[in-house]
């Protein structure tokens, strides 16, 4: 009878590691996934990342809501090397304090999105007051930038499902990102460089930032598109993009 009780208790010992280990990695996935802001239903509004194909034709945007130095070095990077498409997704607090420069990024051949108005995230907020913020960025942008904006990316890239059901009431398409040069890290041009060259691939979105808090960008730039260009991919806006296929996301609970 010891012999048995000895390997019952061993059994129950590994059932229950087994048990322990299987409920943290569940709630490992949990908080990695939580932490995933792209979402998708299997019904409803999605949020565009990447596009599937193999034409080699990518998007190139930027994050705007801070600052008039970076903007400039960077609009001059994109004319010397031939970019016209770029996405610059534009705080409308910012555009406020910067109309010259919104103009002279639609007179680039840019596109301009909505980058919402107070940059908070959305996601600890109450329906209403996104709305409300919503609706107030693309009325400062349709007025500075001559046209509605129809694309938005959330401040700091944080959104859920509700957040997409809410943009899709306001005639906004959400779109994310499926490369991110971590340029606002400053961590050096070769490591931005490196960042996206390692990573991009046919139908990525690159995102970049165009705010003061980037010191390395405008000179990166050059040699990311150099470097893009020589492996053959194209620059495309992020409107003919979505338009070429049907978006990639993510589930998420």
């Amino acid at each position: 009878m010891k012999f048995i009780w000895v390997f019952h208790a061993k059994r129950i010992k590994q059932l229950s590691i087994i048990v322990m280990m299987a409920l943290f990695a569940a709630g490992f996935l949990y908080i990695e996934r939580a932490q995933l802001p792209v979402f998708s239903t299997s019904e409803g509004p999605q949020a565009f990342y990447r596009a599937e194909t193999d034409d080699n034709r990518i998007a190139l945007t930027f994050n705007l809501s801070w600052g008039d130095k970076q903007v400039g070095p960077i609009l001059e990077v994109l004319s010397q090397k031939k970019v016209d498409q770029a996405t610059f997704f534009v705080s409308a607090s910012w555009a406020e304090r910067y109309p010259d420069l919104v103009k002279q990024i639609k007179e680039a051949g840019h596109l301009i999105g909505s980058h919402g108005y107070q940059y908070k995230n959305y996601t600890s907020w109450e329906d209403e007051k996104v709305r409300k913020d919503l609706i107030r960025s693309k009325q400062v942008l349709a007025e500075l930038a001559g046209e509605k904006p129809t694309l938005l990316r959330p401040p700091n890239g944080a959104f859920d499902k509700r957040v997409l059901a809410l943009a899709e009431k306001q005639e906004y398409s959400v779109v994310h990102w499926s490369v991110d040069s971590l340029d606002y890290q400053n961590p050096g041009v070769d490591a931005i460089v490196d960042n996206v060259m390692s990573h991009t691939s046919s139908g990525d979105v690159l995102l970049f930032h165009a705010s003061d808090s980037v010191k390395q960008t405008d000179k990166a730039l050059p040699i990311v598109i150099d470097q893009l260009k020589e492996k053959g991919f194209t620059f495309i806006s992020v409107e003919e993009l979505m338009a070429s296929t049907e978006a990639n996301s993510e589930e998420i609970k």
